[in-house]
């Protein structure tokens, strides 16, 4: 009797221990899946490494507190981007500024003569294959410094008003003339009085710069029927450098830089 009991009691043990393992196996199984729950799913990883990289694709190195204006962190890229919303930093002047080579409007000397040597070559092929279809063309004005659109800005907002200012002239630090990327064009047979106005998209000059710009790895910057987009009236003597293959998507798809960015900041 004694013996059985023994054998008993060892029998109950291994019960007692095996269902204790039973419940640790349990609950070691239930921690795992919560951790498996608690970590991102793959699509979640892939969509939080998407969100970074939509944040740094917009290129913005900070928000001004005193304006709320995003100050871009690539101001020497060809596809730097400035807006009513976005600036260039504080101080910059473009790098590798020089004289293209093509007919200009305003006196040897002057610095809105310049563009960066990329875009500067991209406009004298444009000016030399315009001359080919015989289309003359003249440089208006090219860069132009923080302190130069300062002056411009302030005053046009003391002759025509604040709203007026807004509508046709950029704030200081938000002019693409500041990047170097940028030219103002004319026909040759302009004179002051028509020059820079909407009509040159009239003329035979500006009817092919608006057809072949893109070829050359220009746009028409601020185009007819986008100006509550762009925030800028029609102006059609005004060329941006983007790059060929930018510019090519831009005019065949007919939208404008902010478009093709699509960068919100309402």
């Amino acid at each position: 009797m004694k013996k059985f009991f023994i054998v008993f009691a060892c029998l109950i043990g291994l019960f007692l221990t095996a269902c204790q393992q039973e419940d640790n196996q349990q609950a070691e199984d239930h921690a795992n899946k919560q951790q498996e729950a608690d970590q991102p799913t793959k699509d979640e990883l892939d969509d939080s490494k998407n969100n970074k990289e939509e944040e740094t694709n917009k290129h913005i190195a900070k928000i001004e507190e005193e304006t709320g204006l995003h100050v871009v962190d690539n101001p020497e890229s060809e596809l730097v981007y400035v807006n009513k919303q976005r600036k260039l930093p504080t101080g910059y002047v473009p790098p590798n500024l020089t004289v293209p080579d093509v007919p200009h409007f305003s006196k040897e000397g002057n610095p809105k003569r310049q563009l960066q040597k990329s875009a500067a070559d991209a406009l004298e092929e444009l000016f030399a294959e315009a001359q080919n279809n015989g289309i003359g063309l003249v440089a208006v004005s090219g860069y132009r410094s923080y302190e130069r659109q300062e002056s411009i800005y302030s005053s046009i907002v003391d002759t025509k008003g604040q709203d007026h200012a807004d509508k046709y002239s950029a704030k200081p630090g938000t002019s693409e003339h500041q990047t170097g990327l940028t030219m103002d064009v004319a026909s040759a047979t302009e004179t002051v009085s028509t020059l820079l106005e909407e009509s040159f998209s009239q003329t035979d000059a500006g009817g092919w710069l608006a057809e072949h710009a893109h070829e050359f790895g220009f746009i028409i910057r601020y185009p007819k029927g986008k100006e509550d987009i762009t925030g800028y009236s029609y102006e059609p003597w005004h060329i941006r450098y983007v790059g060929h293959e930018v510019a090519q998507t831009i005019y065949q798809k007919d939208i404008t830089l902010e478009e093709y960015f699509g960068y919100d900041y309402e």
